[in-house]
C-alpha cells in the first residue's frame, strides 16, 4: 500500500515539521471553526465527521501537459509510459508554474523555507523532492487547479498521509499549513472563506452547509463523467499538496482524467497505453477551445492575440495546439526569435493556457 512506502530522513523531516507548524497553530484554527459552525448552527461534531470523509475519500490531483518535452525530447507522456513514476521538476527541469528547481534557485529557497531546510541537508538527491499537486474536494471536472496542466491523475487517498498542504501556492508562503493528521489550520481557512466571502478554491457561492455537504456525501461517490460538466476554470485559489515520496503509477494513481484534443494523437495514444499498463481508469473531461481571433489582449497581456494566430490550427487552439508550438519552440527557437528570448516565449505559451483555460468553450460544443 502506498501509504506504507519508506520515506527517507528528508522527507519524514519535512512532514514533521509541517505537523509542528500546524499543531501551533491548532488551538486558533479550532476557535475559528467553532465560531463559524456557531454561526452558522451546524453542529461541531459535524465538523468531526468531515474530517473523517476527507482523510478517507479526498483524493490529491497532480495536474500535468501530457506533450510537453523532458530532457531528452521525449514528452512527458512517454515518459511516464516507460517508467512509471511521476517525477518533480528537480528532475524533469520543466515546469507549469515556475521554471525554478535547481539548487539555490526560487523554488529550492521556497522549499527551504516551507520544510525547515529538510531537503538541504547533506545527502539530499533530487529525486528526494516533494511532487506538487492540489487536494481535490469540490471534484471540479477540469481538476482542482487546472493551471498547471491540462490532464491530471487522480492519486488513491490513502497516498494522503505523506502530504503536506499549504493554503495557496507554497511560493507565496501562505500562513495555512497543514498535513493529514493535522488539517485544522487548512479547514479554518477554507471555512472561513465561505463564510466571509461566499467563495473558496474556486466556487462561488459558497457557504460553510454547502461546503459541509459537499465534504459529506460527493467526495465519496463514484466520479462523474467530466466531459458532460460545465468547467470551473479555477486559476487562482487551490489547497496546494506537496507529496513526499515517490509516486509510482501503478500503486498509487487511481484515474487519469485528460484533454479531449489529445484523442487519437499519439499523445492520446500514450495515455491510453499508460492507463492500461498501469491499471489507471480513464476519463475525458469537456476540454477548451476558442478562436484565434476571440484571443483577448487584457487578461494575459497584449501579446497574446497575435501568438494565438500564430500558433492556431484552423483557425483555432486548444491543449494540443499549444503544446505542439511549445515543442517547436524548443526544437526550432530560432524560428521564435522575433518574438523574444526562448523563456519569454516559454512564458506566452504558458500564459496562452491561461487564457484557454479562462474563456475557451468545450470541444463537444465546438463540434456540435
Amino acid at each position: 500500500m502506498s501509504n506504507n512506502r519508506q520515506l527517507t530522513r528528508s522527507q519524514n523531516a519535512a512532514i514533521e515539521y509541517i505537523s509542528n507548524y500546524a499543531r501551533s497553530q491548532k488551538r486558533e484554527a479550532q476557535a475559528s471553526l467553532k465560531e463559524i459552525f456557531q454561526l452558522s448552527n451546524i453542529p461541531w461534531n459535524t465538523f468531526e465527521e468531515v474530517v473523517q470523509k476527507i482523510k478517507s475519500h479526498a483524493r490529491v490531483a497532480l495536474h500535468f501537459h501530457p506533450d510537453r518535452p523532458v530532457v531528452d525530447m521525449k514528452s512527458v507522456a512517454q515518459s511516464l509510459f516507460e517508467q512509471g513514476i511521476y517525477k518533480s521538476q528537480f528532475e524533469t527541469l520543466i515546469s507549469n508554474g515556475s521554471v525554478s528547481a535547481y539548487s539555490g534557485g526560487p523554488r529550492d529557497r521556497w522549499e527551504e523555507k516551507l520544510f525547515g531546510g529538510a531537503y538541504q541537508l547533506e545527502g539530499v538527491t533530487n529525486f528526494e523532492r516533494p511532487k506538487y499537486g492540489a487536494l481535490d474536494l469540490l471534484l471540479h471536472p477540469d481538476g482542482p487547479s487546472p493551471r498547471f496542466g491540462s490532464c491530471y491523475f487522480l492519486l488513491k487517498p490513502n497516498t494522503s498521509h505523506r502530504c503536506t498542504f499549504t493554503y495557496g501556492g507554497s511560493q507565496d508562503d501562505p500562513k495555512e499549513k497543514g498535513t493529514y493528521e493535522e488539517l485544522d489550520d487548512i479547514l479554518s481557512a477554507l471555512f472561513t472563506d465561505a463564510f466571509f466571502r461566499d467563495y473558496a478554491i474556486g466556487e462561488k457561492d459558497l457557504t460553510p452547509q454547502k461546503l459541509i455537504d459537499q465534504l459529506l456525501y460527493n467526495l465519496e461517490r463514484p466520479l462523474e463523467d467530466p466531459s458532460k460538466l460545465a468547467p470551473h476554470r479555477n486559476l487562482n485559489h487551490f489547497i496546494e499538496t506537496q507529496v513526499h515520496g515517490d509516486i509510482l503509477l501503478e500503486d498509487d494513481v487511481e484515474v487519469l482524467i485528460a484533454d479531449p484534443s489529445f484523442k487519437g494523437t499519439d499523445i492520446g495514444n500514450y495515455l491510453e497505453q499508460i492507463c492500461i499498463k498501469y491499471s489507471i481508469k480513464l476519463f475525458w473531461h469537456m476540454g477548451f477551445t476558442m478562436r484565434s481571433e476571440e484571443v483577448p489582449s487584457d487578461f494575459r497581456g497584449p501579446t497574446m492575440p497575435s501568438l494565438a494566430k500564430r500558433i492556431a490550427r484552423k483557425g483555432k487552439i486548444d491543449a494540443n495546439v499549444i503544446g505542439n508550438a511549445v515543442n517547436d519552440l524548443k526544437r526550432n527557437p530560432d524560428h521564435w526569435s522575433d518574438r523574444g528570448k526562448y523563456e519569454e516565449v516559454l512564458q506566452e505559451l504558458k500564459y496562452m493556457w491561461h487564457v484557454l483555460v479562462r474563456y475557451g468553450n468545450s470541444i463537444d460544443d465546438w463540434s456540435s
